[in-house]
């Protein structure tokens, strides 16, 4: 995953709110969709070594925005940057070497950047450098450190980190197994709205588990809410379930569901 350039323009100008003038100019314009306008006003604050325009141009080349797409020059922006030590910018052009987009692919060179960013506490860098660890992309395959890093995400709040963090404490990957702290992490990404860890939710509940009670009810509960979001192997597993429950448990079950998904419907 890459940071989009709304949050760059945020981070730049709470970063450094001295920035008046061309970059800050740029993002008004910015705001107004008058890219052309924004971008002639970026080019002029990068050609005086501004790294936030520098960011900010590549994701604009990137996204063809004032411009058409040109991955090149999105990359050539976001190096300038990211040799300043533009956290956002690192994290972009590791994504940029990931996907062997406007520079030759090189899992080594994402991982290098990825690693710049995220030792300066970028969420997305952090993450992604914990899926090149988990996967082996870049560097040896290493679970431990696939774990770690992880868990400096998902305590920044990145739901997909949380996830991962889930699955690896119930697998016992490059962590002690901890069914436990499975739930915790399942959790967390559940509360934000992640369908696959409410499933995961109900599948521990609905097994039991070391440290974890069995507990229909509760797997009802979380496969419920997960079929809501479309999670069709929830629909599933929830019918089934409801074969070893009582109607009480049933209607417990949906009340609870029910309960949940109002306290987090969208507003």
């Amino acid at each position: 995953m890459r940071l989009l350039i709304a949050i760059g323009i945020a981070l730049a100008l709470a970063a450094a709110p001295a920035l008046a003038g061309n970059f800050e100019d740029g993002a008004r314009f910015y705001k107004d969709k008058n890219y052309q306008k924004a971008m002639d006003l970026w080019q002029k604050a990068a050609a005086q070594g501004n790294a936030s325009a520098q960011f900010t141009l590549g994701v604009m080349h990137e996204n063809g925005q004032g411009t058409a797409v040109d991955y090149r020059q999105a990359a050539a922006w976001y190096r300038q940057a990211a040799d300043a030590g533009y956290a956002a910018a690192q994290t972009n052009l590791g994504f940029l070497y990931e996907k062997g987009q406007g520079v030759v692919q090189d899992n080594k060179q994402a991982v290098y950047w990825y690693r710049k960013a995220a030792q300066q506490g970028t969420v997305e860098a952090q993450f992604n450098l914990g899926r090149m660890y988990q996967t082996g992309q870049g560097v040896a395959q290493d679970y431990a450190q696939a774990a770690s890093w992880f868990g400096k995400a998902g305590e920044q709040g990145h739901i997909w980190a949380q996830s991962a963090l889930g699955l690896m404490h119930e697998l016992g990957q490059g962590v002690a197994r901890d069914y436990t702290q499975a739930l915790y992490w399942y959790r967390k990404a559940a509360e934000k709205g992640d369908s696959m860890a409410q499933f995961d939710l109900g599948r521990i509940y609905e097994a039991g588990q070391e440290g974890v009670a069995m507990d229909y009810v509760e797997a009802h509960k979380w496969w419920n809410i997960a079929a809501s979001n479309d999670e069709e192997r929830a629909r599933k597993s929830r019918n089934l379930v409801e074969r070893l429950m009582t109607p009480e448990q049933i209607a417990e079950a949906k009340r609870r569901a029910r309960e949940w998904m109002e306290a987090h419907a969208k507003k």
